[in-house]
């Protein structure tokens, strides 16, 4: 389903004279990682090492590449700022482009006068010619620019909806091509508009306004639970692409403020066994906004945001709920 783009993988490979090149993939496409590996080894002569660990994002992106191999070849994402700058990195976006013509044209039937078009990168090659059917469709169509770590127009990440909110008052809704909530929903955060999702390989159109909705119900109780907490482990995380170090000394300050306790621990990889021994009341975790959001009933302890734990501390009012965008 997936262009993978292996022959200009290997072209690279050999034109740079690589002698070991590590592949890293995403969970879905690891399932491929023993034929890709094949492939390139026989096509290039390097040797190829898989890199086994979770990876979910450009943000997993493994930077100690170096001490294993030559070069990396990261599958599925494009690079987030400033890693667009290391040329022993290739990034591989593993694009898929479905026929859309007819799911957009229904879509258009849904859709008010003025619509922002937005996709995750698997699909963020369909952004041209569903906005050429909408326009023809007499829709006024908007494509918004990201900051510096959206990577394409239109793109969308679970932790940046940059590119939405720069059309965000042009528009009267956005519609989303992908699958899945993960990234509409940040959008919908974000954006505050009616954000509808085309899934690009079933044609289905549907809101995520009901799986927002119940999104702040369960981050209102976390929240509410968490306002009593007298103990805070502030969590950073090593991945080059979530480390907010500062962020959590800012917030860190500000509980000590407040006469709480505040403890700061850095992890690579987060999760609830990691978090088992230390004894606090709640968490907070300055790394990707989605553990706490969409893991949180995995934690024996509320799991808090960085702006979810300024709205416990009171720091914040919970109307006008912000998303905790990385940027």
């Amino acid at each position: 389903m997936f262009d993978l783009d292996l022959g200009s993988i290997a072209s690279w490979i050999k034109e740079r004279g690589y002698g070991t090149v590590a592949v890293q993939l995403p969970e879905g496409l690891k399932a491929d990682a023993l034929r890709i590996s094949d492939l390139l080894a026989e096509s290039t002569s390097a040797k190829i090492i898989i890199l086994g660990d979770p990876c979910y994002g450009a943000c997993d992106l493994f930077a100690d590449h170096r001490r294993y191999a030559d070069a990396l070849v990261h599958f599925g994402h494009s690079p987030i700022h400033p890693q667009e700058n290391d040329e022993d990195v290739m990034f591989i976006e593993a694009r898929a482009d479905p026929d859309i013509d007819d799911p957009v044209k229904k879509a258009a039937e849904r859709l008010p006068k003025k619509v922002g078009l937005l996709a995750t990168v698997q699909y963020v090659g369909l952004i041209p010619k569903a906005k050429a059917i909408l326009e023809g469709a007499g829709k006024e169509v908007f494509v918004g620019k990201g900051d510096r770590r959206i990577f394409h127009p239109g793109q969308v990440l679970g932790c940046n909806f940059s590119a939405a909110e720069s059309v965000n008052d042009d528009v009267e809704a956005f519609l989303y091509l992908g699958e899945g909530d993960f990234h509409p929903l940040a959008a919908a955060f974000g954006a505050k508009k009616e954000m509808l999702v085309l899934n690009p390989l079933t044609g289905e159109l549907r809101s995520v306004d009901d799986a927002k909705e119940r999104m702040l119900r369960k981050r209102f109780a976390v929240i509410e639970s968490a306002k009593a907490a007298e103990s805070f482990l502030v969590i950073v995380c090593m991945k080059a692409g979530q480390d907010r170090s500062s962020s959590a000394d800012v917030l860190i300050e500000k509980i000590k403020e407040r006469g709480k306790k505040a403890y700061k621990v850095v992890i690579n990889e987060i999760g609830p066994d990691a978090l088992l021994p230390y004894r606090v009341d709640a968490y907070i975790s300055t790394a990707c906004p989605r553990i706490a959001m969409d893991d949180s009933a995995r934690y024996p302890k509320p799991m808090l945001t960085v702006t979810e734990a300024e709205i416990a501390l009171g720091l914040r009012e919970w109307e006008g709920y912000e998303f905790d965008a990385i940027r």
